[in-house]
């Protein structure tokens, strides 16, 4: 599932001028694209946590899968940039209500191992980040945009098959049973309020900044580079660069935190990392461009920390599933203008300094939300 997760979201971007002669993208539709993903992971992040008071985590995400999958194929055959956001949006809805429910699934399967398997699932978003826009280009030269756009539908599928066998061995076993297993039924217990507590607050600050400056670089990162003079293929690779260099972070970032009483210090560096890694690419030579990729890349270390944080600050499974939708919720939502705000400011400045100052406000909120939740207190405490 963590592998699916991100293909759809990164391998549109860079065949963007490909897509172009059979539907005609401009800067308004190019910064709604780039808006879905946070829609749709918004939307769920609200939705999910309903949904989880009365289905089971298992099945969720598969729907979550299926959902996805369909989205991926519909809009490689859509006929015009309308039907292309609108599956795009469902694929993203699916994608969405995954990211919320992988954080308590980890919890339910392996709370003994928390650090090590959000390592594992996060290493393999950046896997699946990097990996889409350094095909994609090719794959649509080779084959065309729409089999670029729907051959990582390949992938959610193949996700969808070892949930299909704990879903049914689950149901065997419950039919087998006399008395249900407290632990195949819904999440139980009185309803959360993540609102009510600065560690949902903290938290939701984060997925805001990290996020809106996460998908305004996936949307934007190749328009940025073909302006400084990098052909459509070098654009590509760079934005799969600034992908891969995210793994690092990604695999180590939840290991160190599982350790950390207050993390801030981790939390802080990523987010510098972001703010001079945009000066650097602004200011300095083109031919020094990759270094600040790179630079601002590591900045990714921001999303592997909220994530981790999820289940660091909640002690159960059904704290994990509230903290996950309402931080992802709102947070997603606040970073949802990120991408459409920063191609509007470039189209009215005509540069693109105005568009990376507005990251860097986001930042700010990101460095808010870090002191929030650095205090060891719980989500259930409050």
């Amino acid at each position: 599932m963590a592998l699916s997760a991100r293909l759809a979201v990164a391998g549109v971007s860079p065949i963007i001028s490909l897509i172009a002669p059979d539907l005609p993208f401009d800067a308004v539709s190019i910064g709604i694209l780039g808006m879905l993903p946070t829609a749709g992971f918004a939307l769920m992040g609200f939705i999910t946590p309903q949904f989880l008071r009365h289905l089971r985590l298992e099945p969720l995400l598969l729907i979550a899968i299926l959902l996805a999958v369909a989205g991926q194929l519909g809009r490689a055959l859509g006929t015009n940039v309308t039907v292309f956001l609108l599956l795009s949006l469902l694929t993203m809805i699916g994608l969405g209500m995954g990211n919320i429910v992988l954080p308590p699934l980890v919890k339910k399967y392996f709370p003994d191992r928390v650090g090590l398997l959000t390592a594992l699932y996060v290493t393999l978003f950046a896997i699946s980040t990097a990996v889409a826009p350094q095909l994609a280009v090719p794959i649509a030269e080779e084959s065309g945009w729409r089999v670029a756009v729907g051959i990582w539908s390949i992938v959610g599928a193949a996700a969808a098959l070892p949930w299909i066998i704990v879903i049914v061995r689950n149901g065997i076993k419950r039919r087998a049973m006399t008395r249900p297993n407290r632990n195949s039924r819904p999440i139980p217990g009185p309803r959360i309020r993540p609102w009510r507590s600065p560690v949902g607050w903290g938290l939701a600050l984060i997925f805001a900044g990290c996020s809106s400056n996460t998908f305004a670089i996936f949307t934007w990162l190749p328009a940025v580079l073909i302006d400084r003079g990098f052909t459509p293929g070098q654009a590509g690779s760079m934005l799969a660069l600034y992908a891969i260099i995210g793994l690092p972070t990604s695999l180590l970032v939840p290991l160190l935190l599982a350790r950390m009483r207050r993390p801030f210090p981790i939390g802080v560096s990523f987010t510098l990392m972001f703010a001079i890694g945009y000066a650097g690419l602004l200011l300095a030579p083109e031919t020094s461009s990759p270094f600040w990729v790179v630079l601002f890349g590591l900045g990714q270390g921001t999303y592997s920390y909220a994530l981790l944080m999820t289940n660091k600050r909640t002690r159960t499974t059904a704290g994990s599933g509230a903290l996950s939708g309402f931080a992802q919720g709102v947070g997603y939502s606040l970073a949802g203008l990120g991408p459409l705000l920063f191609g509007l400011l470039h189209d009215l400045s005509g540069g693109w300094i105005a568009s990376f100052a507005l990251l860097c406000a986001c930042l700010l909120a990101l460095t808010a939300g870090l002191l929030m939740i650095n205090q060891p207190r719980m989500l259930e405490d409050d």
